[in-house]
């Protein structure tokens, strides 16, 4: 087929007296047919197969596929996505530059010019998930955790400005900036970008791919974007199409307004159990309805911050005036205005009363309906209406083999309305711990508030969710309540504009008073940097066993994550978070009990302090322009500390062997220009056994390192002491940390041993019991393949590439599950790791599979898309066979396999060998 099949589509259009070309798309309906009633998302799609067309990576047919979608809604089209730009946090960041870097040492060793590895497309990370809480509660909290920080990653911190300087395209926002995903929102995302090209302006969607799961917050700035495996983003700034079917597109039609007392959190709790139990993993969902004219761009945001959490691909929201209100207030110019305004009406992207496109599916949900909610205690679509909580808590402690006790006060708080005494008393249990923390004694309970944290991008960019935290605090300073001794609490924004609007708003001093000081910019508790409890604390929690909770105002709640000690995790909007840290325990029902007494002795209740619509409306006024361009006027010079840090002028990275944050990954070991043949997997062990919702937290945690895990024997032998040792995140630039905590999580349950929590595992040879790593290397050692067996949602949770790159380096050639997420997924295969399906019916269970199996894969080298691979399951009760499906879905995606992983397919490319 000739380019000629490909319409030619180039238009220009002006905007604020400026000319710009762009690929129309009611000019391509006239050669491909209307696009009236497609799916916004899916028209941004068509752009880019329009812009992208060459009758190779991109025809006619694919554009075709897209128009032909309204007719049944899905097709089974695989198409290649070309993002305008990629964005990084430095978690996943610093391992996608320790990849590069490795890339120019492997084509360096291959004779060719190193220069020749560079990001092709534009890249900005932020530094957001390095700061911990270690200090907190007093006014120096944010100078402090800064200065750990630094301290603590002077390494990290001094690759990361050498990549600034050594790769083209490429740009770093310093620590104590923001959170990427608010700074992308507030500041990077354009919704139309633009470039020159052939001596012309071309205007085309803003789009990006991200390496966190959340980089679908910009979704409701009315841009394209989603998290992907820090893998297939670099693939992505290095020239490669993003491979993808065709989604389906699932329409959320929103009618009504919020009523008083709810808030965007409470919403998008709500939407967020709807869309999980609907079923919309690998899908998008785009928002839709004349309820979106009343919804304000924040409150969008925070909707679709929270894709990964129902699960879908993103959650887009059409460009339309509040974008554009959006978009004046922080600080956008007025060309720029003017052009996405011009654009979107052009290319029928902007949100016009009763639009019903074809959607795939549909739900709906009247806003007028919600109310107040948390989430947890251990999955984010898991909703507790606020009422319900007490009630949730009781059962948690049920299921935890723990009763609470039923006594006669504890039977007034059925009826509500006792005093803050009668009610501590009522929830006190057998396991109750007697503290001693600074002088001060008290009892502590389970279902205790010891983590109260107002943090994460998915509320701090919502000024009024914040602005409301602020005024309930005033409140109740006024009442005379303060938080509980045993509450730490912390507030964590996602831009320094936060603390602006906060400070003139005046609420600042309140929450200052309550505890809720600035610890700094990042994620935080969000993340498991929640830092360390009071000793005290930890170890009352520690010796009972205590079933205690943290609140916070964040997107992620996995069993793990906060803090290894806090087995319950709600997620809240941050004014609920200021009052269960007033509260001190969510075994309360916080709509009819009081949350504590005033100074006038008095009970206070939640909704004596609460602020009303207007109130919360008045103070948001305080945001202004102003604060927006005064923030992100030297959004990318750092402090002097930042600037301070000495870095060779090199193209290729110097190595140090005694670093314990970088190291020169194995990857391209031996990589020749072209690719192994492809062997099948015979008589391997299963390394461990999974059940269902198995998180990428679960088998790459982020949060602390133990002492006493590979990963912290591997850096007390290196010198480093326990209080040292940050978190396995900030040290994912060094694959020997991060292979030891593969499958480390503290509370990830592997089947092969009965009633064991943790990285363990049973070598079966010798059956010794021993952690997950140590057995990998022994099976190395023995020359024995591995493979991972598990339920359903395998990999379910954050972009985390480490997940599947420790998997590779612990000797695992195949993963074999019930379901996929699809981050995780693709992750796997990039890193040449098979992921395989059971057959519809089977499972672990149904095989009666005990780990000690034997098994083997066949067909690797017959491979095609979506084929099937025989499996045998060998025990000594004889063999099973099955016949596997093979999740490497796509063309591309089997390239990547066969090439050994994505990285090494996007390297032979470079350098003309693939």
């Amino acid at each position: 087929m000739s380019t000629d099949s490909i319409p030619d589509t180039l238009q220009t259009l002006e905007a604020a007296g400026n000319t710009y070309h762009y690929h129309s798309l009611p000019k391509a309906a006239e050669a491909l047919g209307s696009i009236d009633r497609l799916p916004k998302t899916l028209k941004i799609l068509l752009e880019n197969q329009l812009r992208f067309a060459d009758d190779e990576s991109v025809a006619r047919e694919d554009m075709q596929a897209l128009v032909d979608w309204q007719q049944e809604g899905r097709s089974d089209r695989e198409i290649g996505y070309r993002p305008a730009r990629v964005l990084m946090q430095d978690f996943t960041g610093v391992p996608g530059v320790v990849d590069l870097a490795s890339m120019r040492a492997a084509v360096e060793s291959l004779g060719e010019d190193p220069a020749r590895i560079n990001p092709l497309s534009p890249v900005d990370l932020v530094i957001d998930h390095s700061v911990m809480v270690d200090k907190f509660g007093n006014p120096t909290a944010f100078k402090d955790n800064v200065a750990i920080e630094m301290e603590r990653n002077h390494e990290r911190y001094e690759f990361l400005r050498w990549g600034q300087q050594a790769f083209d395209n490429f740009r770093v926002v310093p620590p104590g900036t923001g959170i990427c995903h608010q700074v992308n929102l507030e500041y990077l995302g354009k919704t139309v970008w633009t470039k020159e090209q052939d001596g012309r302006t071309l205007a085309y969607p803003d789009t990006l791919v991200g390496t966190d799961s959340h980089t679908t917050m910009i979704n409701g700035l009315g841009v394209l974007g989603w998290g992907v495996g820090g893998i297939e983003a670099e693939a992505a700034m290095l020239g490669q199409p993003v491979s993808m079917l065709i989604p389906e597109v699932v329409g959320f039609k929103l009618t009504g307004k919020l009523r008083e007392g709810i808030t965007a959190t409470d919403l998008v709790l709500t939407v967020t159990q709807m869309l999980r139990n609907h079923g919309v993993v690998g899908k998008f969902v785009e928002f839709y309805g004349d309820g979106l004219k009343d919804l304000p761009l924040a409150d969008r945001a925070t909707i679709a911050n929270m894709a990964p959490e129902y699960g879908a691909t993103c959650g887009f929201f059409p460009v339309d005036d509040e974008t554009l209100t959006y978009m004046r207030l922080t600080g956008r110019d007025d060309a720029q205005l003017a052009l996405v305004e011009a654009y979107s009406k052009a290319q029928g992207l902007w949100r016009e009363p009763g639009d019903e496109p074809v959607f795939s599916d549909t739900l709906a949900l009247d806003m007028t309906e919600v109310e107040a909610s948390l989430a947890g205690p251990k999955r984010p679509q898991d909703r507790v209406a606020l009422k319900d909580m007490k009630s949730a808590f009781s059962k948690v402690m049920e299921d935890d083999g723990k009763p609470l006790s039923t006594t006669e006060k504890g039977k007034l708080m059925s009826e509500g309305g006792q005093t803050a005494v009668g009610i501590e008393e009522s929830y006190e249990h057998a396991d109750s711990q007697d503290v001693d923390l600074d002088g001060e004694a008290f009892r502590l309970d389970p279902g205790a508030v010891v983590i109260a944290a107002i943090t994460s991008c998915t509320n701090t960019s919502n000024p009024s969710v914040m602005m409301a935290a602020g005024l309930l605090a005033r409140k109740a300073r006024e009442k005379g309540l303060s938080t509980k001794p045993w509450v730490k609490t912390s507030l964590a924004p996602g831009s320094k504009v936060v603390t602006d609007y906060l400070a003139a708003g005046g609420v600042q001093d309140d929450l200052n008073a309550l505890g809720f000081n600035l610890v700094g910019y990042g994620c935080t508790t969000c993340i498991g940097n929640s830092g360390p409890l009071a000793e005290p604390i930890e170890k009352a929690i520690d010796t009972a066993d205590l079933t205690v909770a943290s609140v916070l105002s964040g997107n992620r709640n996995f069993e793990g994550r906060v803090h290894p000690l806090v087995k319950t995790n709600w997620l809240a909007s941050p004014p609920l978070v200021v009052a269960y840290a007033l509260a001190g325990n969510v075994q309360l029902d916080l709509t009819r009990e009081p949350l504590g007494t005033g100074k006038d002795g008095e009970p206070i209740y939640l909704k004596d302090i609460w602020p009303s619509q207007a109130e919360i409306a008045e103070a948001v006024e305080q945001v202004n322009t102003e604060m927006f361009r005064k923030e992100y006027a030297e959004v990318f010079d750092g402090d002097e500390v930042w600037k301070a840090i000495e870095v060779p002028q090199s193209k290729v990275y110097q190595w140090s062997d005694d670093s314990t944050y970088i190291q020169h990954p194995p990857f391209f070991e031996g990589m020749g220009r072209e690719p192994d043949a492809i062997e099948d997997v015979k008589g391997a062990h299963i390394l461990a056994m999974l059940g269902d919702s198995v998180t990428t937290d679960h088998i790459s945690p982020a949060g602390a390192i133990k002492p006493d895990s590979p990963a912290g024997r591997y850096l007390q032998e290196r010198g480093v002491k326990p209080v040292d040792f940050n978190s396995y995140g900030s040290r994912r630039g060094n694959h020997e940390i991060m292979m030891r905590g593969t499958f480390a999580n503290v509370r990830i349950k592997n089947e092969m041993l009965d009633g064991v929590v943790g990285g363990e595992t049973r070598h079966v040879p010798s059956g010794e019991q021993m952690a997950i790593y140590d057995a990998a290397m022994r099976y190395q050692q023995e020359g024995t393949p591995l493979v991972v067996v598990a339920g359903k949602e395998y990999g379910t949770g954050s972009s985390r590439d480490w997940a599947a790159k420790g998997t590779r380096l612990l000797g695992v050639r195949a993963v074999l599950a019930e379901s996929y997420e699809r981050i995780h997924r693709s992750n796997l295969i990039g890193m040449g790791v098979v992921p395989l399906q059971f057959p519809q019916g089977e499972s672990r269970q149904s095989l009666g599979l005990t780990g000690d199996e034997r098994i083997s894969i066949e067909g690797l080298s017959e491979l095609t898309p979506g084929g099937k691979v025989k499996v045998t399951i060998a025990s000594d009760k004889g063999e099973k066979t099955l016949e596997a499906l093979c999740r490497i879905d796509t063309a591309n995606e089997l390239e990547y396999y066969r090439h050994g992983g994505i990285l090494h397919y996007v390297l032979r490319k470079m350098i003309g060998a693939a």
